[in-house]
C-alpha cells in the first residue's frame, strides 16, 4: 500500500481553499486524513472531497495534531497559526505574504527553484500570483541568456480580490448594461471596475509603487537568486473575472532571439507557447482559466534595445497562481523525501 499523508487545509471554504481541494483530487494527491479548517463563521459547514463529506472546524492552535502538511489558503491565518502547525510537526505551505520575505523561509515555484525546498525549516511560502506566472515563463530564458532587466505591466482579474471582487464586477456590469448612466457603488475597489481599468492594486509604498508591484520585484529577485536584476512593474486591475495577463519587456546579457525564446519555452515545464500571429493565435484569460499552465505568446524582438524581447503571459491566478503551485510544492516535498 502506498504511503499517504495527513493534510489540513486552512481557509477551506474560500476561493483558494476550494481550488486547493479540487487540485488535490485532480492530481490524486495521497491524502490520508483530511482536516478542513476555517474561521469561526465557517465552523460546521459541510464540504465534499472525493465523494466524502467533511465538516469544517474552526482553526485553533490545537488543530494540527497528527497532520503532515498544512496548506494555508491565504489571509492572516498563517501569521496566527503557522507556528503552532510547525510545532505540532507539520510542514506549512503558505499562500499569504506573511513569510515570503523572511530569509529563513524558502519562496518556491517548483518549475523555477525546486532546490530551495530542501532548506525549509517548517514553512514554505507560495509567491504572489502575478509573480508565479512571470517567473515560470522567464526562468528558462534567464537560464539561457541571463536577464538583466524586466519591465512588466499586469492586467489582473477581479477574482484576485476574492468572491467580493467577482460580485462587484458582476453587479456593476448588470446595472450599467441596463443603464449606462447609472451611479454605481464601489466597495471592493477604489473606483468603478466595470468598463474601466484601475492602475492601483494594494497600498502605495514610499517609492510610489504599490505593494503588489513591489511583491513582483522582491519575489522574482529572491527566487532567481539574483538581487541585481532590475525590475519595474505597473499592476492594473481590469474587468475580467478570472486569469491574470502580463505584458513583459525583458533585456538579456546575451543574445536571445524570438526564435530561440520559442524553442526554450516550448521545452519548459509548465509553459505552453501560443504564438502564431498569422493565424491570430495568442494567450487570453478565457483560454487559461481553470488550467494549470502558464501561456506565453506575442514573442517578438524589442526594437528599442539590443538583446530585448517582448512577451505576453497569461495564467489562472487561482490555480497556478495559488492552489496548484501550493499542491505542487507538497508533491515536491514527497518526491524529495522531505516529509
Amino acid at each position: 500500500m502506498s504511503k499517504t499523508y495527513n493534510v489540513a487545509v486552512v481557509g477551506a471554504t474560500g476561493a483558494v481553499g476550494q481550488e486547493i481541494l479540487k487540485v488535490l483530487a485532480e492530481r490524486d494527491f495521497p491524502v490520508g486524513d483530511l482536516r478542513l479548517l476555517a474561521s469561526e463563521r465557517s465552523h460546521g459547514k459541510k464540504l465534499v472531497f472525493r465523494g466524502k463529506e467533511y465538516t469544517v472546524s474552526e482553526t485553533t492552535n490545537d488543530s494540527f495534531g497528527n497532520i503532515d502538511i498544512v496548506l494555508f489558503a491565504g489571509g492572516s491565518a498563517s501569521k496566527t497559526f503557522a507556528p503552532a502547525a510547525v510545532a505540532a510537526g507539520a510542514v506549512v505551505i503558505d499562500n499569504s505574504s506573511t513569510f515570503r520575505y523572511d530569509d529563513d523561509v524558502p519562496l518556491v515555484v517548483p518549475e523555477v527553484n525546486p532546490e530551495d525546498v530542501r532548506w525549509h525549516k517548517g514553512i514554505i511560502a507560495n509567491p504572489n500570483c502575478s509573480t508565479i506566472q512571470l517567473v515560470t515563463a522567464l526562468k528558462p530564458l534567464h537560464d539561457a541568456a541571463q536577464i538583466t532587466r524586466i519591465v512588466a505591466s499586469t492586467y489582473q482579474a477581479v477574482s484576485g480580490a476574492g468572491a467580493e471582487g467577482i460580485n462587484e464586477l458582476a453587479n456593476q456590469t448588470e446595472l450599467l448594461s441596463n443603464d449606462p448612466f447609472a451611479q454605481v457603488k464601489s466597495n471592493v475597489f477604489p473606483y468603478q471596475i466595470a468598463f474601466n481599468v484601475i492602475p492601483h492594486i494594494d497600498i502605495f509604498k514610499e517609492n510610489d509603487y504599490t505593494k503588489e508591484e513591489m511583491k513582483m520585484v522582491w519575489e522574482t529577485q529572491k527566487m532567481f537568486h539574483a538581487p541585481e536584476i532590475k525590475i519595474s512593474v505597473t499592476a492594473v486591475r481590469v474587468p475580467v473575472f478570472r486569469s491574470h495577463s502580463e505584458s513583459v519587456n525583458v533585456e538579456f546579457a546575451k543574445e536571445m532571439s524570438p526564435e530561440m525564446a520559442r524553442e526554450v519555452l516550448s521545452a519548459a515545464p509548465g509553459v505552453i507557447v501560443m504564438d502564431d500571429i498569422d493565424n491570430i493565435v495568442y494567450p487570453m484569460p478565457i483560454i487559461s482559466s481553470d488550467t494549470d499552465e502558464v501561456y506565453v505568446g506575442r514573442i517578438r524582438k524589442d526594437i528599442s534595445v539590443n538583446n530585448g524581447l517582448c512577451l505576453w503571459i497569461v495564467a489562472d491566478q487561482l490555480r497556478k497562481g495559488a492552489a496548484t503551485n501550493a499542491v505542487q510544492i507538497a508533491q515536491l516535498l514527497i518526491t524529495e523525501k522531505l516529509i
